[in-house]
Order: C-alpha cells, then structure tokens, then sequence
C-alpha cells in the first residue's frame, strides 16, 4: 500500500500524472481487497493458477517487469 500511496502522492510532480493517479489508484484497491480477502481464499486462487502457469510462461513474461520498472524510472525522472 506504501508505494500505491507513494505513486499517487508524486503523480503531481512526474511526467505523466494521469498514468501514476490511475496505477497508484489500482495498485491500492487491489491491496486493500488482498488485505479483506481471507488467507485461504487467495492462497487456494494462487495455488489453482500455479498449477495451470508453467514456469516457462513466467520466464517468458519476465522482461516485461523490467520494461514496466524502467517506464516507472523514466516518469518519474
């Protein structure tokens, strides 16, 4: 919730302000809806979906983390 929080106080200051309030809006929903939801709920939703994703497809979407991190450094810069 810390850098949803973070993302939405700086948005003012950065390159796309629009982009940050938006991702920094829906960064802290879905945290709060991680921290309503009960333990066993999500855990038995994040087991089924780690049984159906091998883990090729995560070596495969990786590089987009980095795209995203550096688009994040570049608007804020």
């Amino acid at each position: 919730m810390i850098p949803a929080a973070g993302l939405i106080l700086y948005a003012d200051y950065s390159k796309y302000p629009d982009v940050f309030k938006v991702l920094g809006w829906f960064m802290l929903g879905t945290s709060l809806m991680l921290y309503i939801i009960p333990r066993r709920l999500h855990y038995g939703y994040s087991h089924k979906w780690s049984v159906l994703i091998k883990p090729l497809y995560f070596q495969l979407i990786s590089p987009f983390s980095f795209l995203f991190g550096g688009a994040l450094i570049y608007g804020v810069m």
